[in-house]
């Protein structure tokens, strides 16, 4: 799913809205007790033990969005920690899409996160917490807190790459954002 950036907040009973972390986004593939990480860019993405973790998740496989994020010990993330792999990264779950040979994305992703809060037993996984229909209030106080913002989504929204997407709300004085195209692009 492709988020899509809005420049408003909003309030709306048929929304969830989840905080917007700073990272990679990523799927996580896992079988038979192996994992693997994959970019939107389709590239395998080499952490070792976040993987040898996420691989130990009581199921037989499953296929799980996320991102790859580093949190300080405030449970704010650190991007310039993950860059430099200087912080230990966890997965930040927020959509299950395939476990144990059923495919989740005909349901509603309010049904999809119910069951993946269920499969969310492992250390190095954070699963994304929501708030109902409040973006507004919610928005603010991620701003407050100098976060990176927030992403909305239809409640009884399935998994479906040509559907209405995702939408994403960047926090305008986003800190850690400040130096950020220099930093990523140099050596390029």
């Amino acid at each position: 799913m492709r988020l899509r950036l809005v420049r408003e907040p909003f309030d709306h009973p048929d929304y969830i809205f989840e905080l917007k972390h700073d990272g990679f986004r990523a799927i996580a593939y896992l079988q038979n007790g192996e994992s693997k990480l994959v970019s939107r860019n389709q590239r395998n993405l080499e952490f070792e033990a976040l993987k040898r973790s996420l691989a130990k998740l009581p199921v037989k496989n499953a296929i799980i969005d996320g991102e790859i994020i580093c949190v300080d010990a405030k449970g704010v993330s650190q991007f310039n920690q993950l860059l430099s792999r200087k912080g230990e990264p966890v997965f930040y779950a927020f959509d299950l899409l395939w476990v144990d040979g059923e495919d989740q994305r005909q349901m509603p992703v309010i049904e999809r996160k119910k069951r993946l809060v269920r499969t969310a037993e492992c250390p190095r996984l954070l699963y994304a917490q929501h708030v109902m229909q409040h973006g507004k209030a919610f928005f603010a106080e991620i701003c407050a807190r100098d976060l990176e913002g927030i992403v909305a989504k239809r409640k009884l929204g399935i998994y479906k790459d040509d559907a209405p997407g995702w939408l994403k709300l960047k926090n305008p004085t986003y800190s850690q954002a400040e130096g950020r195209h220099e930093l990523l692009t140099r050596g390029r």
